[in-house]
């Protein structure tokens, strides 16, 4: 078969001329637009830890707790516990890890994650975040939407829209799920468009298969392809010119365009194995526990080089009702090593300077122990997440909870600061960016409003 590339395909297939038109009409919608503000990040790689990460686990020491262990929750505390989770205020649990001080700033870190702990001075650890609804499909759409119903846009379909991308031959938002182990299945909002335009819509892709449907099936020739396709814009085309203003009809014809870049782009991004020996082991690709997270990660960074816009990488598991101690060793070997090589070669590279990586859940953990089975149940009202790159003041703790981490002290921070916080590194002022929805002008921040939290940047 003949090699097909970009003018072959639009000669034989009349997407030259005539697509010019629809090519322009579109053309600002792959472009980049102009920020608010200077960004000090291109693009966004969120580390979505799926479960809820306990934070007195990994980067919330509590002592208190060991001193503690076995008794309820003093009243002190109990007092400020959302009504919800009031029942469960006994039979506190020390940490089963311990904690050191890591880097030139002394920041302790859990021996979970001996590696990622080696990068302490690049992170800013918020420690004060807080929500209200404890269920894990609901609070996921908080955490990557702002809100529990699931009818928003995602963050990143709001940084696309924003901003547009800058590589027209990928998608600018793309999703990957790995380990979806028990009941924590992964939830579209966290990559939809919602009510705007089905082009912000992200591609979910399968870390191992690629994306799919982006090579030539087997037995279809050249010509008989771009005679489809050439059918298909013509049809497309004359809808759109009837009905005008149809965003799902205009995301349909451009993925056409989109999914004919691919077939040359998406095969290349994914030929790791053109990546030196010594960078994929230490993503941990010769490692059957880490092999997919990291792959994941080194995925998240060829597609950040290569100028995507949004890269979520989604790891289920952390929901540890029982044996916290072995499902949070499990998860933190499949996690450590990985994020810790994203961070290392983001920074060998130069381009953690302009790449901001969040790591975190849709809620934390309580410190007290669910049932007999040492494990701990959902927390939404204090949880732990970090940033680090793209401008980020590294080496810092912002925010703190009780002497348990039961709750949040002060600066309580919700999901919707956090997105205003990770919009305005790559130059979206959050209530300044907005949108028409039926009347009612939207911003990413939605109605509650979101302010980008204090000390995070540089």
């Amino acid at each position: 078969m003949t090699e097909l590339n970009r003018r072959t395909f639009q000669a034989a297939s009349g997407l030259g001329a005539a697509s010019i038109a629809l090519q322009s009409l579109l053309a600002d919608e792959r472009s980049d637009r102009r920020p608010h503000h200077a960004a000090t990040a291109r693009s966004v790689i969120f580390l979505f830890m799926s479960g809820g990460p306990s934070q007195v686990d990994t980067f919330d020491p509590k002592p208190a707790l060991a001193e503690l262990a076995g008794k309820d929750v003093p009243e002190s505390i109990a007092r400020n516990v959302p009504p919800i989770k009031r029942a469960g205020l006994k039979n506190l649990m020390a940490s089963p890890w311990k904690f050191s001080q890591h880097g030139d700033c002394g920041q302790p870190v859990s021996e979970l994650f001996p590696e990622v702990a080696k990068h302490v001075d690049d992170l800013c650890v918020i420690r004060s975040m807080s929500h209200r609804n404890p269920v894990h499909g609901p609070a996921e759409c908080v955490a990557l939407t702002g809100t529990s119903a699931a009818d928003r846009p995602s963050l990143g379909a709001w940084s696309l829209y924003g901003l547009g991308t800058p590589n027209s031959e990928l998608p600018g938002l793309l999703a990957m799920n790995l380990h979806t182990d028990g009941m924590q299945h992964p939830q579209a909002a966290g990559w939809g468009a919602g009510f705007l335009p089905s082009k912000y819509q992200g591609t979910v892709i399968d870390p191992v298969k690629g994306i799919r449907h982006t090579s030539m099936p087997s037995g279809i020739s050249v010509q008989q392809r771009t005679a489809e396709l050439d059918l298909l814009k013509q049809l497309n085309q004359r809808h759109l010119a009837r009905v005008q203003d149809h965003s799902e009809l205009a995301a349909r014809i451009e993925s056409y365009q989109t999914a004919f870049a691919m077939q040359t782009s998406a095969p290349e991004l994914f030929e790791i194995n053109t990546e030196s020996a010594s960078v994929q082991q230490a993503y941990g690709l010769d490692r059957p526990e880490t092999a997919l997270t990291g792959r994941g990660c080194l995925l998240a960074r060829r597609m950040v080089e290569r100028g995507v816009r949004f890269v979520q990488v989604r790891v289920g598991g952390w929901d540890a009702h029982g044996n916290l101690k072995g499902n949070h060793q499990k998860m933190a070997d499949r996690t450590d090593g990985p994020v810790a090589a994203l961070l290392a070669d983001l920074k060998q590279s130069g381009l953690l300077e302009s790449t901001l990586v969040v790591w975190g859940g849709e809620f934390g953990r309580t410190p007290t122990m669910e049932g007999l089975g040492n494990g701990r149940d959902h927390s939404p009202a204090a949880y732990t997440v970090w940033l680090a790159g793209g401008g980020v003041q590294g080496g810092q703790a912002i925010g703190h909870t009780d002497d348990i981490g039961y709750t949040v002290m002060d600066h309580p921070y919700r999901p919707q600061d956090l997105h205003a916080t990770i919009l305005h590194a790559t130059g979206i002022d959050a209530k300044q960016l907005t949108y028409d929805h039926h009347g009612l002008i939207e911003t990413p921040v939605g109605v509650t409003g979101g302010n980008v939290i204090p000390g995070v940047f540089a």
